[in-house]
C-alpha cells in the first residue's frame, strides 16, 4: 500500500512543511496488490481535499421566546486556506426533520466573517461581530427592517458581546494598550539612516502565548456602548485582565465579572474572584474570596441570586468545577450540586415558571451531555450524549448550547460520522428527551461516502484492573477475516478526553486501510476526579500500561496485524508516544507530534510556565531535578529503536520547538531512523488550517508506509489482500 501519487499531489498543493532528515526514504512505486492509491482518491471514500468541504455549526443562540435561532455556519476557503463564518437563521417551530431549506436561511453572509450572534431581550435585534467594513466591529441587525449597521468604531477587536436586560446597552471586552517608556535613552539616527530595530525590553512574567505569539502591552477591560451606537465607555481599569466571563446585573446598572485582581495574579493565574462594578461610579466590589478560580457568573432564581462555578484550589493537576449560588451582595454562598464528580461548564438559567432552573454541560464517559437542576431542586442528568462535533480534526470534547425562557435548548450536535449540526431539545416534556436535528450540513459531502465505522469497547488495564474505554475506527469495506495494520492514536491534555465524535484525521487513516484505535487512559477527564488524578505528579506513568492493555485487547480480536502496529499522538499524546517507544519495541514506527521531551526545559520555556511547575510537579525544577528527569521521555532515549518522526509547529509556544529538537538530535546521535518535520507558522494547534491537517495526515501515513513490515507472497499481510 504505497501513496506516491497522493503524497506528491499534496506536497505540491500545500508546500508548507520543511523536513530535516537524511534517512526519510522517497516513496517507492506500488508493487503489492494491497495498494489503495485508487481507493484513496475514490469518491466513495473520505479523501484529503474533502477536508476543505466540511461544514459545522457553532455558537447557536436561541431567542428568549424560542421562536428563532441564529447560529454560525463555519466552512473553509480552499484558496485562502482559512475558515469562513456566516450567520444563518432558523425558525424551529415549523416542524421536525423537514427540508432544512424551508426554515434554515442565510442571514449574514459574504466575503467577510460574521460571528457572535446575540439576541436582544425583545428578539427584534441581533448583535454580531464582523470585519465587513475592514476592521472588526460590533454590528446590529434589525430583523423587521432587514437592515444592519456598525455601532462601534473601535481600534481593537471586541469580544464577549452581551445585551443589558433592558436592551439599552451592549457590553464587550477589549484590550486597552499600555505605552511603555523606553528603558534606555538612545541617540537619534541620522535622517535616511537604516539602523537595526531598537531592542525590546520585557519585564512581565507572561510575555507570550501560544496562538498569539509575543503579547502586546495592555490589559483586557470591560466596556459598554449604546445599543443604537455611540461612544463606548470603559467600565474597568487597572493593570489586571478583565476579559474573563461576566454577566449583567438584573437592573442593568452593573456588570458582574470574574477576574484575578490579586497582587500576585501573574504567579497565581488561577485565583480569580467574582466582582461587581457599578456603571455609574465604576466602583468595584469583591463578592467571593477563596483560593481558587470563581468564574462563569450568571443571574438565576428569578433575579435574586448570582450563580457561578469554581473550586478550592488543592494544586491538583485536575480539579472539578462545581456549581454555586449566592445573594446579589455576595453573601450566603452555597454549593448547589455535590454528587456529580464531573466538571460543570457553561451553566445558564432559564425560565421563570415552576420548570425554571439551571442547565449546564459536562463530560461523562467520553461524551458531552447536558444536566438540569430545577428551581425546586429536581435534577436530570445525561440529557442527549451527542453534544459536540465542533472540533473536526480529532475527537475531542466540544460543543455549546443556549436555552430559551420556555426551556427549548439549541445546541451543537455531533456524531462519529458527522461534524456538528444544529439540534433542539425540549425540556418541557415529561422525559425531557424530545430532540430534533435541524441542519444536516454535510449530507451532500458525506452522505454517499463509506466512512470508517466507529465502535466503542471496554476492557481492563493490566495495572490495577481499571475499567478503560476505547473506540475502534474500522476501514471502509472492513473484513474481519483479514489482517490490518493498526494505528494507536493518543490524545493530548493530558487532562482531556476523546469520545464518539467525528475525526477527519482518523477517517483519512481508515480510508487508507488502517484500523485506528483510540482510548482514554487514566488521567483522562469524564470519569471522575480520582481517575483523572491517577497521574497526579506521575505522568507519564501507568497510563502507559493502559495504552498497552488497549493494544493487547485489539490483538485479541484477530484482525490486527501484530507486525504492523504504529503509534502517534500530539502534545500529551506526543509525550506518551515518546515514552512508549522508550519502553517497548513493539511498534514498527512512531510519529511524535508537538511533544514535551524534557520536563525541566519545558517548565522554563512553555508559555504557561507560571502554572505547570506547581500543578504538575511538586515545585521548581531546580529543587526537584530528579523528579523532572524521572518523568521525561529523554531519560529513555537510550532504549529507543523505533523509527521516529517528530512533527511540530515553528510557532508552538505551548510545547516549544526546542523540545522536538532535543529528541531529534538525541536520536540522531544514536543513529536511529528519525526525521523532524517543522510546520512553518503553525502554533500548538498544528492542524488548525485545512492544509496543515491534510499535510499532517500525509506525512504520518507516508512515514508508516515507509516502515511497514511486508512479507513476500503473504497475501494476509495487506489491508486489502
Amino acid at each position: 500500500m504505497q501513496k506516491e501519487i497522493i503524497c506528491n499531489v499534496l506536497l505540491i498543493l500545500i508546500g508548507v512543511f520543511q523536513i530535516q532528515s537524511s534517512v526519510f526514504a522517497a516513496p517507492q512505486e506500488a508493487t503489492d496488490s494491497g495498494s489503495r492509491d485508487e481507493g484513496f482518491l475514490d469518491d466513495r471514500l473520505f479523501s484529503p481535499l474533502d477536508v476543505f468541504q466540511l461544514e459545522s455549526v457553532t455558537d447557536a443562540r436561541i431567542s428568549r421566546d424560542g421562536s428563532k435561532i441564529a447560529y454560525v455556519r463555519r466552512s473553509f476557503d480552499i484558496m485562502s486556506d482559512r475558515s469562513r463564518s456566516a450567520i444563518w437563521l432558523v425558525e424551529p417551530g415549523v416542524g421536525p426533520n423537514v427540508d432544512p431549506g424551508a426554515t434554515d436561511l442565510p442571514l449574514l453572509t459574504g466575503s467577510a466573517n460574521y460571528s457572535s450572534p446575540r439576541w436582544s431581550p425583545d428578539g427584534y435585534r441581533l448583535a454580531y461581530v464582523s470585519n465587513e467594513d475592514g476592521s472588526t466591529q460590533i454590528h446590529c441587525y434589525w430583523l423587521e427592517a432587514e437592515r444592519s449597521a456598525a455601532i462601534t468604531r473601535l481600534t481593537e477587536s471586541p469580544g464577549a458581546v452581551k445585551w443589558s436586560p433592558d436592551g439599552k446597552w451592549l457590553s464587550f471586552t477589549m484590550r486597552v494598550p499600555r505605552k511603555k517608556k523606553p528603558f534606555a535613552s538612545l541617540p537619534t539616527k541620522p535622517e535616511g539612516a537604516q539602523w537595526a530595530e531598537s531592542p525590546e525590553m520585557i519585564t512581565r512574567l507572561r510575555y507570550r502565548s501560544d496562538g498569539a505569539g509575543f503579547l502586546p502591552e495592555g490589559y483586557q477591560q470591560l466596556f459598554i456602548v449604546s445599543s443604537t451606537g455611540g461612544t463606548p465607555r470603559q467600565i474597568t481599569s487597572g493593570e489586571f485582565d478583565h476579559g474573563g466571563s461576566y454577566c449583567w446585573h438584573p437592573e442593568s446598572n452593573a456588570l458582574i465579572f470574574s477576574a484575578n485582581r490579586n497582587e500576585d495574579h501573574e504567579l497565581n493565574p488561577g485565583n480569580s474572584e467574582i466582582y461587581s462594578v457599578s456603571l455609574a461610579t465604576r466602583e468595584i466590589v469583591q463578592l467571593t474570596d477563596r483560593n481558587g478560580p470563581d468564574s462563569d457568573p450568571f443571574i438565576g432564581y428569578d433575579g435574586t441570586k448570582i450563580c457561578y462555578t469554581g473550586y478550592d484550589d488543592q494544586l491538583l493537576g485536575n480539579q472539578n468545577s462545581n456549581l454555586y449560588a449566592m445573594n446579589l451582595d455576595g453573601s450566603g454562598s452555597e454549593l448547589l450540586i455535590d454528587d456529580l464528580d464531573r466538571s460543570i461548564g457553561n451553566p445558564r438559567w432559564f425560565g421563570s415558571s415552576d420548570r425554571a432552573g439551571i442547565l449546564y454541560q459536562y463530560d461523562d464517559l467520553g461524551s458531552t451531555v447536558l444536566g438540569w437542576l430545577g428551581k425546586d431542586g429536581a435534577e436530570a442528568r445525561g440529557l442527549d450524549p451527542s453534544m459536540g462535533g465542533v472540533s473536526y480534526g480529532r475527537p475531542y470534547g466540544s460543543g455549546m448550547f443556549s436555552v430559551s425562557d420556555q426551556g427549548t435548548v439549541a445546541f451543537t450536535r455531533g456524531a462519529p460520522d458527522r461534524p456538528s449540526d444544529l439540534a433542539i431539545l425540549d425540556l418541557t416534556t415529561t422525559d425531557r428527551t424530545e430532540l430534533r436535528q435541524i441542519t444536516f450540513l454535510n449530507e451532500d459531502l458525506l452522505g454517499h461516502k463509506e466512512l470508517g465505522r466507529v465502535e466503542e469497547i471496554w476492557f481492563k488495564s493490566a495495572h490495577g484492573g481499571l475499567d478503560l474505554q476505547g473506540w475502534i475506527v474500522y476501514p471502509p469495506d472492513f473484513d474481519p477475516e483479514k489482517k490490518y495494520p493498526m494505528i494507536l492514536e493518543i490524545h493530548g491534555g493530558p487532562f482531556a478526553n476523546y469520545g464518539p465524535r467525528f475525526s477527519a484525521e482518523f477517517q483519512l487513516f481508515a480510508a487508507e486501510g488502517y484500523v485506528v484505535f483510540y482510548m482514554n487512559p487514566r488521567g483522562s477527564t469524564s470519569y471522575g476526579a480520582a481517575f483523572a488524578n491517577e497521574i497526579h505528579h506521575d505522568y507519564p506513568g501507568n497510563d502507559y500500561d493502559d495504552l498497552m492493555s488497549g493494544v493487547d485487547e485489539m490483538l485479541k480480536r484477530g484482525f490486527v496485524d501484530e507486525n504492523n502496529l504504529f503509534i502517534t499522538g500530539g502534545s500529551g499524546g506526543g509525550v506518551l508516544t515518546a515514552w512508549s517507544i522508550g519502553m517497548t519495541d513493539r511498534f514498527q514506527a512512531a510519529v511524535v507530534a508537538k511533544p514535551v521531551i524534557n520536563w525541566y526545559s519545558f517548565a522554563l520555556t512553555a508559555d504557561m510556565y507560571n502554572y505547570f511547575y506547581k500543578y504538575w510537579f511538586p515545585g521548581y525544577p531546580w529543587d526537584h531535578p530528579e523528579e523532572y528527569m524521572r518523568r521525561s521521555p529523554i531519560s529513555l532515549v537510550g532504549n529507543v529503536n523505533t523509527p521516529t518522526m517528530l512533527l511540530t509547529g515553528t510557532e508552538d509556544w505551548r510545547t516549544p520547538m526546542s523540545e522536538t529538537e532535543q529528541y531529534y538530535q538525541a536520536l540522531k546521535l544514536r543513529q536511529i531512523d528519525t526525521a523532524m518535520v517543522r510546520v512553518p507558522g503553525a502554533g500548538h494547534g498544528i492542524a488548525a488550517r485545512p492544509s496543515h491537517l491534510i499535510a499532517k495526515v500525509a506525512y504520518i501515513l507516508q512515514w508508516f508506509e515507509t516502515h511497514k513490515h511486508k512479507e513476500p507472497n503473504d497475501e494476509a499481510s495487506g489491508a486489502e489482500e
